[in-house]
C-alpha cells in the first residue's frame, strides 16, 4: 500500500482508505458486527490506515464499531480516523450548526470511537448559507485550539461549495465525489486545492458500485439500500447514489468502457487505479461490506498507472458521452 501526505500536513495516509457508510447498516443494507469487523480488519492487513465515518451512520453504530476494532490494537495509533458532523437528526437543522452543537457531536463521536482526539472532522454536506457565514468553522477551530481535532476539512457536493470552502482558513481538506463518470474536479479543483496544499478525500470512487461492472438491468436492491430508495434523488442529493447518472444509462456506459479494462485488472480496480492516477488526489474511500471486497479495493494501490492515452480516451468518453446525463448538485 502506497502513502500519500495529507496536504500540507505532516501526515501520511493510505492512497486507499476504507469508507464505512456501509457499516452503519442503514443507506447500503444491513451487515453484521462481525463482517463489520473482519471488513475493517481485512482492510488493515492490506495495509489502510485512513478510515472515514460520520455520526449519521447508522445513527453512531459505525464510530462504535470503529472503536471496538481499535480498542485492543497495539498498532492503533497508525490510523487516522476522519468523522463528519452535521447531518445529526437530533437536534437536527439548523441546531447543528450552533457551536454547542458541534461541541456535543464532537465529545459524543469521540466517546464512540474510543479515542481521545479526531484526525480530522468535516461538516457533512451542510447548506452553503452556513457555510458562508463561517460559524461552524469557526467552532472547529476552537475544537482544534482545544485537542479535540486535530484538523477540519468539508465533505461537499458540488465544486462551487468546494471552492467556497477554500476560502475559509485552516481547511485541510475537502471531501467530493470523483470517478470516471464524474470528472469535473479536474479543470475546477484540483490545481487550486494542490496550491493550497488542501488534501483531497475521494467518495464513491465506484459510483455506488456502479463501475465495478457486475451489475445488470435485472439487479435488484434491498428496501434499505439508497440505490433503490435514492436512486432518482428521492431521499438526499441524487449525486450520492451512482454519481447522479441515471441506472440504465450507467449501465450502458459501463458497456462502453468495459473493453477498456486491461488484462489483468477487474473493473473496479481500473476505475479505483484512474483516480489514483491524479496526484492530486489523496486517498480514495471505496466502502466495503466483507473483507473480500476491502482487500480487493486496497489492491488497486501496486497496479500499474494507466498512461495518457488512456486518460484522454476516457476524458473525450466523459464530455462526449456522460457529462450531459449528471443529475444533482455538481
Amino acid at each position: 500500500m502506497h502513502t500519500r501526505p495529507f496536504g500540507n500536513r505532516s501526515a501520511s495516509v493510505s492512497e486507499i482508505g476504507i469508507g464505512t457508510w456501509q457499516l452503519g447498516g442503514t443507506e447500503w443494507g444491513e451487515v453484521s458486527d462481525h463482517d463489520a469487523l473482519a471488513t475493517l480488519a481485512a482492510a488493515a492487513e492490506a495495509g489502510v490506515t485512513f478510515i472515514d465515518t460520520a455520526d449519521i451512520y447508522g445513527m453512531g453504530r459505525s464510530e462504535s464499531l470503529i472503536g471496538r476494532f481499535l480498542k485492543d490494537r497495539p498498532d492503533r495509533d497508525r490510523f487516522f480516523i476522519a468523522t463528519k458532523l452535521g447531518r445529526n437528526p437530533k437536534p437536527g437543522w439548523p441546531r447543528n450548526f450552533t457551536r454547542e452543537t458541534i461541541f456535543q457531536h464532537t465529545e459524543d463521536s469521540l466517546a464512540r470511537l474510543g479515542i481521545e482526539a479526531l484526525d480530522l472532522t468535516q461538516t457533512h454536506c451542510i447548506p452553503a448559507v452556513e457555510m458562508r457565514r463561517g460559524r461552524v468553522f469557526d467552532a472547529l477551530r476552537d475544537l482544534q485550539r482545544q485537542g479535540k481535532i486535530k484538523a477540519f476539512g468539508a465533505s461537499v457536493e458540488s465544486m462551487d461549495e468546494a471552492l467556497l470552502c477554500l476560502e475559509q482558513q485552516g481547511m485541510a481538506s475537502l471531501q467530493i465525489i470523483f470517478n470516471v463518470l464524474r470528472q469535473k474536479p479536474i479543470d475546477v479543483l484540483f490545481e487550486k486545492a494542490r496550491r493550497q496544499g488542501v488534501a483531497l478525500i475521494v467518495r464513491l470512487p465506484l459510483a455506488s458500485g456502479l463501475l465495478a461492472g457486475k451489475f445488470t438491468a435485472e439487479t435488484t436492491f434491498g428496501e434499505k439500500d439508497h440505490r433503490r430508495f435514492n436512486r432518482d434523488g428521492q431521499a438526499f442529493n441524487v449525486g450520492e447514489t451512482f454519481a447522479g447518472v441515471p441506472f440504465a444509462k450507467g449501465l450502458e456506459l459501463i458497456e462502453t468502457i468495459r473493453p477498456l479494462v486491461p488484462e489483468g485488472m477487474t473493473m473496479a480496480q481500473f476505475a479505483l487505479r484512474w483516480c489514483l492516477d491524479h496526484d492530486a488526489v489523496t486517498t480514495l474511500i471505496p466502502g466495503a461490506k466483507r473483507a473480500d471486497q476491502a482487500r480487493a479495493n486496497a489492491s488497486s494501490s501496486d497496479l500499474p498507472p494507466l498512461g495518457d492515452a488512456m486518460h484522454r480516451r476516457l476524458a473525450d468518453f466523459y464530455r462526449e458521452a456522460v457529462a450531459e446525463h449528471i443529475r444533482g448538485a455538481y
